[in-house]
């Protein structure tokens, strides 16, 4: 066993992210804003299969875990990417994957050798 250090990845904050993108409709929705930049509720819904009310529900998740968050224009609310947060989820990603790296060489050296 291991002792924990400062390498070891610890994404509480991104176990959050991550159950919210688990959904195919959220993942959809923060795609389309990634690439489409700021939209609003109805520019939103146009192309999903789901009514606008669905939409709006996922969208609550997704700002509850931090993805997107909703700000009034007018009489709408245009959602946006949270970006640094997706950032950091994508950091603790790749901080998992270092481990496992290790891992997996660690085993591969022990059944070679």
């Amino acid at each position: 066993m291991t002792p924990r250090n400062a390498a070891t990845a610890e994404p509480t904050n991104s176990a959050t992210v991550f159950a919210a993108l688990g959904d195919q409709t959220r993942l959809q929705l923060v795609s389309r804003l990634s690439q489409d930049g700021p939209l609003s509720i109805t520019k939103l819904t146009g192309g999903f299969p789901v009514t606008r009310q669905a939409i709006t529900k996922h969208l609550r998740v997704l700002e509850r875990a931090g993805v997107v968050r909703g700000a009034p224009e007018g009489r709408e609310i245009v959602w946006h990417v949270e970006r640094r947060q997706l950032a950091q989820a994508k950091r603790d990603l790749d901080a998992i994957a270092r481990q496992w790296e290790g891992t997996l060489q660690r085993l591969k050296k022990f059944v070679e050798g």
